[in-house]
């Protein structure tokens, strides 16, 4: 007989922090997404958009010997998924999909580690006589010290009010190129004024003229994000993401943090081959995954 399994629901941010942390940090690269949000909701200091845990899904399936896998999900975005170790327990998936139906979520996909991702979608999908699909093969990557080979130009500074003139542009070519979203820039500025109020978002200057984006994506104890890297196609092919990212990522490790981590997708070799100039190295594949 197996162990058996108890899934827990929390509704308060900072229970679960207290209960996962811990857990999660066991593979802190790894864990950026769930982790970073975690963070996030303790701190209650940004609730725009996904960001109120109010919302939040937040669960975790334990047996005897403590926690086996920790879920989190901030709606509309994916369920993201933790084995304890990187031990996969069937058990626990189906005591979390049992969960997920007691109350009622929806789930639009998972993006977790490969066997995790593909092992809950087939449960999940037989369980809801639904279909899934994988969206995005992706590679997680950690950076230590960015290679001495590298040679960059121009500067990176902070986004300021007068990059809305572009910043909204570049936002939508982003989102067009990484999710297929559409480019539709929104005439309220306030969604795109949000990167510039965060002190997070930062753009690559050569010769006056911005050229290339980057931002600090999640910020952890020891582990920093590095995400929405975006030049827009006329600036491409000049070495200017590779400059960007290389200063983002020199200015974090100045800052104290141990590590720089950032996804990229696998379908585009050109940002995978210009990270491992940079001196990131691959630490695990991650699928997104979703049902149809």
């Amino acid at each position: 007989m197996g162990a058996i399994m108890d899934f827990n629901l929390y509704d308060d941010v900072r229970t679960f922090y207290n209960v996962t942390y811990d857990i999660l940090m066991r593979h802190e690269a790894q864990n950026l997404i769930p982790l970073g949000n975690l963070i996030i909701g303790y701190e209650g200091k940004d609730k725009a958009g996904w960001r109120d845990p109010a919302n939040w899904f937040m669960s975790t399936v334990s047996d005897s010997a403590g926690i086996q896998l920790t879920a989190i999900m901030t709606p509309p975005h994916n369920l993201t998924l933790y084995a304890t170790d990187n031990v996969i327990n069937e058990a626990a998936l189906a005591c979390l999909i049992g969960g997920l139906s007691e109350t009622g979520f929806s789930v639009p996909g998972v993006m977790t580690e490969n066997s995790l991702a593909e092992r809950f979608a087939k449960l999940y999908a037989n369980e809801k006589g639904t279909e899934y699909a994988i969206y995005k093969r992706q590679r997680i990557y950690e950076l230590l010290e960015v290679s001495s080979e590298i040679k960059t130009v121009g500067e990176i500074r902070l986004t300021r009010e007068s990059d809305l003139s572009f910043l909204p542009y570049w936002v939508e070519g982003f989102a067009n190129d990484c999710f297929g979203t559409g480019f539709n820039v929104n005439v309220d500025a306030e969604q795109y004024r949000y990167f510039i109020l965060t002190g997070k978002q930062y753009v690559l200057v050569v010769d006056g003229t911005p050229v290339s984006m980057a931002r600090i994506a999640r910020e952890m104890q020891t582990v920093c994000g590095v995400g929405q890297v975006y030049t827009p196609p006329y600036f491409r092919g000049r070495g200017y993401a590779t400059s960007c990212v290389a200063a983002l990522s020199r200015l974090i490790l100045k800052r104290g943090y141990k590590k720089c981590v950032l996804y990229t997708d696998l379908a585009n070799p050109t940002s995978n081959s210009i990270y491992q100039k940079i001196g990131y190295k691959p630490i695990c594949d991650s699928l997104e995954i979703r049902f149809i």
